[in-house]
């Protein structure tokens, strides 16, 4: 493969990383295709000349003289499920296309199915192809015993591969140019073959000759269900190709919306198309089972030879109109297999960017700026395909083409149910989006998912089916087509456990280490999103958090591994269980960071240092502690976490600078609190640098972010999806997190406060003041327990420290007595000797409590302790 790499490349490097997983990041040549260019590549990936020839005399053979209508009801279906790209496409321009979008929707799982069902369906095809363009080669310069012979087809076969591939590889434009002249001519033969074809209909007409009846747009007249299933199926393959408009739209002018105006105007050219030839030919072939009757099945495979020569003559100018026919159904082949190998080669580059597929596959050319190991990859794959299907028959080879249709339909299909559940939420916003995001695609996915059921398990399944027959245990004879369709994606779903494990172990950790779901406070409502990144070990290691804290306060808190995969997943565990330890010592916030720190170089430690010297785990992280009472909250930050407010009345949203500090681990200025104070009412929004990746700048993206937090009345679950949807309308490259809260103040008569002077007597004060002050909250039932608690701290207060005393009683869940003094120095609990004549008033008051705790301020220390407020109604 190296050496394969070199020779395409020249002296170039053959490649560099994709730099980014998101649409239009990934290092593929931007702004290469424009609106025409985009047709092009749709209408050339179709081949309609080649798939008029091998399909047009199946569908005849199957309805008979209904050909037409049945080739023209396959565009619905396609029309449905181009509206599902266009709305995909218009959110997320990844040159994935199904696979991202699926992976979005319905998790990696699905994506992968996604994707593989791709990738079956174009290496096949192309190996098909290829072998189409060999036989044709051979008959344009006359050896048609060559064009019989199966050795002679592969290897001409494998050198159209090679040549096609090469021709990929070398640019996006030059691919592109050699498409357009390609397709021109074309569409001119097809339109010449189709005229000179109703001309001699009507002027002189060959015996098989038949006037067009309006009978033959009749789709009722079809036989039975089974040959309309089997006919629409087969024209569902001749239709199949214009998605290639998507597959390069990271390559294409205005990305979000011309590839879907593309891939929308390429169905309806097609129909045009196909409706016209399909027409033409019956009426002068006829649906007849000899001579050039399109039922003849010694035709099926290949009708407009035969008809080239019969409609145009052999002599003279018809001799070279029958010859450009012929070469036209060549160049149609071959332009079909270079657009396979296009979208084939960004699906499978995308994979790997996305770490769905081995990460050698994301990498692009320096020069040409498109995927080396992909396309050549996936030319190789092809070859090696055509190399296996030649070795069997050429009856498996046939029966290979027919169960392309099984991995279209299913992927398809998957598109259209992916567009409905993407969009779940935004269908109920306007009539338009009820329309193109959910009725149209949902109807396109629905027909495809019968379509394949039922052509795999109805048709494609009976012994007579088809060239090959496949007598499979438990089961008995099979048809081939259904076997060769089915085994290639269920060979997916074998391979899908271990392409996902990654992704799936890690987000299955990183999530079972989250909240899940975020505890009711006193102080605020919370609401939070996580969005792991797409990329198959891109889970990251963000998390949130809100922590009660003693007087009724909370700690907030979000937080970023800045690293990928399980390691950063088990970092966020240990990191997210040190801050909900460190926040119940009531510590400051910037002490919290200082002491996290250590636990983040232990983790490193343990954990060795990366391949550059760099350690692997570098942290982020915003705490705040918001206190009700005083409507004062106390921030610090380590590395880029920010923070945005909205004032509740004006709906004025500011982003407060906040100090700086160095991400965890690593060395920098000391961490530094800032106080701020929030109006009740007020919007918080704490979120990681993740969040912004989409925008076009950090700036651009705050202000994206203040505009959806201005509803400051919106419910805060609102915020939050609507904070997501604008955002990060795409693919995440990294984890992103958003912790929003809506600050609430306790009410006056919550709480009371009391100043005292140092002095004895005013222990019997506070006790009376107390007893009162739960006399009025009808808590009387703590009366004794709470005057003993104060008289205890505040006599210590007095005799061990000095200086001026504050006392708070806070009711909310649960009764709260604080005592606050000047000292800095904790009490400890301990057991009394028998002899001591102190020492034993701590411990009374814990066993008398449910929490008790002691925390630090500017200005001295606070103890504080909790009780459990009596049942309701005496209960």
């Amino acid at each position: 493969m190296e050496s394969s790499v070199r020779h395409f490349g020249g002296a170039e490097s053959a490649g560099r990383p994709a730099p980014g997983t998101g649409a239009g990041r990934k290092g593929l040549k931007n702004n290469a295709l424009g609106m025409f260019s985009s047709v092009a590549m749709g209408l050339a990936s179709t081949g309609p000349a080649y798939s008029l020839a091998a399909a047009l005399g199946i569908i005849v053979a199957g309805v008979g003289l209904q050909a037409p209508i049945v080739t023209m009801l396959a565009f619905i279906p396609m029309l449905l499920i181009a509206y599902a790209y266009r709305e995909l496409n218009a959110s997320d321009a990844d040159c994935g296309t199904t696979f991202t979008w699926a992976t979005r929707a319905f998790g990696p799982r699905t994506g992968w199915m996604g994707g593989w069902g791709i990738i079956v369906a174009n290496i096949i095809v192309m190996a098909n192809l290829a072998g189409i363009a060999a036989a044709y080669g051979f008959r344009l310069v006359g050896l048609d015993r060559l064009a019989e012979d199966r050795l002679w087809t592969t290897v001409a076969g494998v050198v159209w591969i090679a040549v096609m591939t090469a021709i990929c590889y070398v640019g996006i434009e030059f691919s592109t140019a050699v498409q357009r002249w390609l397709l021109c001519l074309e569409v001119l033969m097809l339109a010449v073959f189709a005229v000179a074809a109703l001309v001699r209909v009507y002027t002189d007409p060959p015996p098989t000759a038949i006037h067009v009846s309006a009978s033959w747009f009749n789709p009722f007249a079809v036989p039975s269900a089974r040959a309309l299933t089997t006919g629409v199926l087969a024209g569902v393959f001749i239709y199949w190709g214009w998605d290639t408009a998507f597959s390069v739209n990271e390559e294409t002018v205005d990305s979000t919306r011309i590839p879907g105006r593309a891939g929308v105007l390429s169905t309806v050219l097609l129909l045009v198309i196909y409706g016209l030839v399909s027409t033409s030919a019956l009426a002068f072939a006829g649906p007849g089972t000899s001579g050039i009757g399109l039922g003849n099945t010694e035709n099926s495979d290949d009708v407009l030879s035969g008809l080239g020569k019969a409609v145009f003559g052999t002599g003279g100018t018809g001799l070279v109109l029958s010859r450009l026919l012929i070469l036209m159904v060549l160049t149609s082949a071959l332009a079909s297999a270079e657009t396979t190998i296009l979208p084939l080669a960004r699906t499978v580059f995308s994979m790997a960017v996305h770490k769905a597929v081995p990460s050698r596959f994301a990498r692009i050319h320096r020069k040409y700026l498109t995927p080396t190991w992909g396309t050549v990859g996936m030319g190789a794959a092809a070859i090696a395909v055509l190399l296996l299907l030649s070795s069997f028959s050429r009856n498996v080879l046939a029966d290979s083409v027919d169960s392309v249709g099984l991995a279209i339909a299913f992927q398809y299909g998957l598109t259209g149910f992916a567009c409905v559940w993407f969009y779940r939420k935004a269908l109920t916003r306007n009539v338009r989006d009820l329309v193109f995001k959910g009725l149209l695609p949902g109807l396109g996915g629905l027909i495809m998912l019968l379509l394949f059921l039922y052509a795999a398990f109805v048709v494609y399944a009976t012994p007579d089916y088809g060239a090959t027959t496949v007598d499979l245990p438990l089961i008995g004879r099979t048809g081939g087509v259904a076997v060769l369709g089915l085994g290639a994606l269920l060979i997916g779903v074998l391979l899908m456990p271990v392409v996902t494990r990654g992704h799936s172990v890690a987000l299955k950790l990183q999530r079972s280490m989250l909240p899940h779901r975020l505890p009711p406070h006193t102080a605020v409502d919370s609401a939070s999103r996580y969005l792991p990144a797409d990329s198959g070990s891109g889970v990251g290691g963000d998390w949130y958090d809100v922590i009660p804290l003693s007087g009724a306060r909370v700690g907030l808190v979000v937080g970023d591994v800045l690293d990928h995969g399980l390691g950063a997943a088990a970092t966020m565990g240990r990191l997210r269980t040190g801050v909900r330890v460190l926040a119940r010592l009531d510590l400051a916030p910037d002490e919290l960071l200082f002491r996290l720190t250590d636990l983040v170089e232990q983790t490193a430690q343990e954990g060795g240092s990366g391949p550059d010297g760099r350690r692997p785990h570098a942290v982020s992280c915003l705490y705040a502690v918001y206190d009700p009472v005083s409507g004062k909250c106390s921030l610090a930050r380590a590395g880029e976490p920010a923070l945005a407010v909205t004032e509740p009345h004006t709906g004025v949203v500011t982003c407060p600078e906040l100090p700086p500090g160095p991400p965890l681990g690593m060395t920098g200025l000391p961490y530094q609190s800032t106080e701020l104070e929030f109006a009740p009412g007020s919007v918080v929004a704490l979120f990681t640098e993740g969040l912004l990746q989409a925008a076009d700048d950090r700036d651009a993206g705050l202000a994206q972010l203040c505009q959806v937090l201005a509803d400051a009345g919106e419910p805060l679950e609102t915020l939050c999806d609507r904070a997501v949807t604008t955002l990060l309308p795409g693919p995440v490259d990294v984890d992103a997190t958003l912790l929003t809260v809506r600050t609430r103040r306790l009410d006056r008569n919550q709480f009371a406060e009391w100043a005292l002077l140092p002095d004895p007597a005013a222990v019997a004060t506070i006790r009376a003041a107390v007893s009162k002050q739960l006399g009025d909250w009808g808590l009387d039932e703590l009366a004794f327990t709470s005057e003993l608690i104060v008289s205890e701290l505040v006599t210590n207060a007095i005799r061990y420290v000095g200086g001026p005393v504050r006392v708070r009683l806070i009711r909310d869940r649960s009764l709260i007595c604080e005592v606050s003094d000047t000292g800095h120095t904790s009490p400890n609990l301990r057991h009394a000797a028998n002899d001591d004549e102190g020492g034993r008033g701590l411990f009374i008051i814990a066993q008398m409590t449910h929490h008790w705790g002691t925390r630090y301020t500017a200005t001295g220390k606070t103890i504080w302790t909790e009780q459990d407020l009596p049942p309701p109604d005496g209960r």
